[in-house]
């Protein structure tokens, strides 16, 4: 007896922490991120939303209807928007008005803990999108704002231009006591703010149960209150450091469990947007490796709600695939933005806002299947524990390897024609097979270079732009034994013990 209740109670141990969303297991996980309003009405509608600046009708409800659609591609984690009452025309949920009621446009409270019920039942991690550092568009009278609703809870503009403005977003001075863009700035200086925060994202996590949570403007404020902010919240925390300088975002990492990866993506526009020069994703490595403890935990992203979606900066889709392998196959946790997979092309927000169900969610489009087929294999392959090697850096090549599996990209485009590039740094052994999984039947075998008897060789050759994810044709390629294996099988074993006692 005194045996089945230890092994009992050593599988609870470890099926728990297998399932409380530690720092390490968030790596393991992929991200869809969605605006609420503009993902799924509740009822199956499909409004016009002419306006873009106006709510068009996405609720809870709406999003868990439409789970199946998003685990289609892979993803097990969505990000929404913040969830807080919002001043008028808050659609995006960025301008709060209460933090401590729901935004009814969305649904009730009850509709939003059912939805993240159904995520989870789903095997689903859902991220909670939260502000802490302004409140919503209502000048300076703050009488509807809840909990701050005097003067006193606010900066007083003391160092700011007339208008209280941010002028300059180099002066941190300016960036944590000026309004960003006329928004009422909070002084969590105050200990009722401060303490009053505090408690509140804490009450929000116990309430909604959320995996996660996406900060917004974490430069606005002063770090010290992070320190407080984000063990009360006791879960991860993804920062918005809106910065081109990896060495300012790593200074918030931590307070912050981990931080949007910005400076890669704007070097990743650079470069695939505007034919930029591939090296340049070599630098912005080097400095990641220099400046970051852990490249793994930074979420990479191709586009997102505040730019303008990347076939706008560039129609060009076999670019665009390029730019989504590098972006969801490179060392971190990869980020989808919704709309992405039906090949928007919004401009300059609010365009960039568009409602899923102008697509009618289609899940036969070719960027739907492209992203699933990555998604998957890096799910499959358990990608996220092998580093990132880079083995080519070109003006318009670039490759890299993540254990057995190399990436090859290029930002020639469509009209490039072939491109081939001989490969000779590479983990691979004499005669190793190496398949394309976007064509399996598209093969090369490692061999003695032509210019070098010495050494081992293989050439890419990508076809009219478009990407290779090139893995060694034998069984290892799929089987892969890591410690979560290794975890369910002694997880199994002892069930049957215990079956058995």
């Amino acid at each position: 007896m005194a045996v089945r209740a230890a092994l009992w109670l050593w599988l609870s141990i470890v099926v728990g922490a297998a399932m409380c969303g530690t720092l390490d297991e968030w790596r393991s996980r992929s991200i869809y991120q969605l605006l609420t309003d503009r993902f799924a009405t509740g009822d199956g509608s499909a409004p016009a939303c002419a306006d873009l600046k106006q709510y068009c009708g996405g609720k809870w409800a709406g999003i868990a209807q439409h789970i199946d659609y998003i685990k289609g591609m892979g993803f097990d984690a969505v990000w929404i928007s913040p969830v807080v009452k919002n001043t008028p025309l808050g659609y995006h949920g960025f301008w709060t008005q209460d933090w401590f009621s729901v935004n009814p446009f969305f649904g009730t409270q009850e509709d939003l803990i059912d939805f993240i019920e159904a995520c989870h039942e789903k095997d689903v991690w859902v991220m909670i999108d939260v502000v802490a550092n302004h409140a919503g568009p209502v000048d300076y009278n703050y009488t509807t704002i809840y909990p701050f609703n005097d003067t006193v809870y606010y900066h007083d503009c003391v160092g700011c231009d007339s208008e209280c403005w941010i002028a300059d977003f180099d002066d941190q001075y300016q960036m944590e006591h000026c309004r960003l863009y006329g928004l009422p700035d909070l002084n969590q200086s105050i200990p009722y703010v401060r303490q009053t925060l505090v408690d509140w994202i804490s009450y929000l996590v116990e309430l909604t149960g959320a995996d996660g949570i996406r900060v917004d403007t974490v430069p606005h404020i002063e770090k010290s209150f992070w320190s407080e902010f984000n063990p009360s919240a006791g879960v991860f925390q993804f920062g918005e450091v809106y910065n081109t300088d990896p060495a300012f975002l790593a200074s918030y990492q931590p307070p912050f469990d981990s931080v949007l990866s910005y400076p890669m993506f704007f070097t990743l526009r650079d470069v695939f947007c505007s034919a930029e020069s591939m090296t340049s994703i070599h630098d912005m490595l080097l400095e990641y490796i220099d400046t970051f403890s852990n490249l793994a935990i930074l979420g990479n992203f191709i586009d997102n709600h505040d730019q303008v979606r990347f076939l706008c900066c560039n129609p060009d889709v076999t670019l665009y695939k390029n730019a989504l392998t590098l972006t969801l196959m490179n060392e971190g946790i990869p980020i989808l933005y919704y709309g992405s997979e039906q090949g928007y092309d919004g401009c300059a927000d609010p365009e960039c806002r568009e409602p899923l169900w102008w697509s009618g969610y289609d899940t036969s489009t070719e960027l739907y299947q492209f992203i699933k087929t990555i998604i998957s294999f890096r799910k499959e392959n358990q990608l996220w524990d092998a580093d990132m090697v880079e083995r080519a850096s070109e003006t318009n090549f670039y490759a890299f390897t993540r254990g057995e599996v190399l990436i090859a990209v290029t930002n020639g485009g469509s009209s490039q024609g072939n491109l081939q590039y001989t490969v000779s740094n590479h983990p691979y052994e004499f005669g190793t097979e190496l398949c394309n999984l976007f064509d399996p039947e598209d093969c090369v075998v490692v061999d003695v270079c032509a210019s070098e008897s010495t050494s081992l060789c293989f050439d890419i050759e990508l076809t009219n732009g478009e990407p290779k994810v090139l893995y060694p044709n034998h069984p290892s390629s799929s089987s892969i034994i890591t410690p979560i294996v290794v975890t369910s099988v002694i997880c199994y074993c002892v069930l049957l013990i215990l079956l058995v006692l």
